[in-house]
């Protein structure tokens, strides 16, 4: 059994709905569910067996068993994200909101490693943007990626303090604040983190979760929402940050209707996830609403950071991309595409933002041929037409392995490499073997 920090506990039973016995019980056996969402832009038969569906989550599954992720193909083709149940209650929220067909500028501003954002994108028209921040820059490049594999062009991806984002007033429809917190919600799958826990260190979070709102809150539009969520138990990251932001910055809460068979706790602000309640780990999630108010003078106006592109390059990217309303230009020397969203946010702010992915990277031309970029064999919006080299698991495996593959029986050339349909990386096909283009950083390792 956990020895769960007495403070903790003190603290929750003055909450109604909570039951100190059932809570500690619910802590007492290691939490073997594992839940996946998949992902609506790449249908396919996933190789493991689904159990219940997450009630509050379309596309979403609890699975029967752990499988081994690392060695489906279908995962790092981006099929799927592994992702914990309760924090899938973001996409119920949304549609609550009922923006699922508008065209929002929606800010993800706590976003690494991308589970959140991958959901808000499978949410997001097409037409929108979706701006995700992380500050730490290794775990930038995780977001990025994941959101590379989630295939869409409407994302960017920046590595910044989020007091950046001051001198973007009444910019975003949406902001998710997805709050760094003391993590006292995952200690079932983190026991050591009880070891980490302390009352100072919900203080200190509490003060930090106050100086991101405070830094991101003018860029909410009027009338926009603001979503806050959290993995922690204590009042001080929630409730009480919530009541914070009603009385500092003129928000209101917005409650919505929730099925009772779910077993989330509707409190005095917000929602809270306790686990001998819902098929989950401790979340709490609370939506709140930009009063009407003044409406401030935009802020960062940069020159152009994108080249026009002459027409021998389109022949070239045009071969690999379907026809679609994109937006394509060259940064430096690489190639992208992207809808207009993300091209004019580019457009007209880059230069003020580390940006660590804009849209789809296309890849480089050299003399009249494309070497495209991994990104690309990942996208939603490549034409595999007579590029594609399709292979069964064993040689999947062996791919994203960067081991030896012969006897493809393919055509020789440059080749999308497939499994199931879904492109997994690209490679020069051989009369017996391939050069295999997948970048180190993505290969497998056992």
């Amino acid at each position: 059994m956990l020895n769960l920090p007495i403070q903790l506990l003190n603290s929750l039973t003055q909450l109604p709905n909570f039951d100190k016995e059932q809570f500690i019980e619910a802590h007492s056996t290691e939490n073997k569910l594992t839940s996946i969402r998949k992902n609506p832009f790449k249908k396919s038969d996933l190789e493991f067996d689904l159990a219940n569906p997450v009630p509050w989550c379309e596309e979403a599954y609890y699975l029967k068993e752990r499988p081994y992720f690392t060695h489906d193909p279908l995962f790092h083709a981006g099929c799927y994200y592994v992702q914990e149940a309760s924090s899938m209650f973001i996409e119920y929220v949304f549609r609550a909101l009922k923006l699922d067909n508008e065209k929002l500028n929606v800010l993800d501003a706590c976003a690494a490693p991308g589970g959140k954002t991958t959901l808000l994108n499978s949410l997001l028209s097409k037409e929108s943007l979706l701006v995700a921040n992380e500050f730490i820059k290794s775990r930038a490049d995780l977001l990025a990626y994941n959101l590379s594999k989630w295939g869409g062009c409407n994302t960017v991806v920046t590595n910044n303090d989020l007091e950046r984002y001051e001198a973007l007033p009444d910019f975003f429809d949406i902001i998710l604040v997805d709050a760094p917190c003391s993590g006292s919600g995952l200690f079932r799958k983190q026991p050591d983190a009880i070891d980490e826990w302390s009352e100072a260190a919900v203080m200190n979070c509490s003060l930090r979760q106050k100086e991101i709102i405070e830094k991101i809150i003018t860029s909410l539009k009027n009338d926009g929402h603001l979503i806050y969520s959290t993995c922690s138990y204590s009042l001080a990251e929630n409730e009480a940050i919530v009541q914070w932001m009603i009385s500092e910055f003129d928000l209101e809460e917005i409650k919505f209707e929730l099925n009772p068979d779910w077993g989330i706790v509707s409190a005095e602000h917000g929602y809270r996830f306790y686990p001998h309640l819902t098929s989950g780990e401790g979340f709490y999630c609370a939506v709140l609403k930009k009063r009407g108010g003044a409406i401030h003078q935009q802020g960062y106006k940069s020159k152009k950071t994108k080249e026009k592109l002459a027409k021998a390059e389109l022949e070239v990217i045009n071969k690999f991309i379907v026809d679609g309303d994109f937006e394509k230009f060259k940064v430096n020397d690489f190639y992208y595409f992207s809808n207009h969203a993300v091209s004019n946010f580019i457009e007209n702010f880059g230069k003020h933002f580390y940006i660590k992915k804009a849209g789809t990277c296309i890849g480089e031309i050299k003399g009249k041929d494309l070497v495209p970029n991994h990104e690309l064999a990942l996208s939603n919006d490549l034409k595999v037409e007579n590029l594609k080299t399709e292979l069964d698991l064993e040689n999947a495996i062996k791919f994203l392995k960067k081991e030896k593959i012969s006897n493809l029986g393919s055509e020789t050339g440059l080749s999308l490499i497939a499994y199931k349909n879904y492109g997994i990386g690209w490679a020069k096909v051989l009369p017996n073997r391939i050069n295999n283009y997948l970048p180190l950083e993505y290969r497998v390792l056992r």
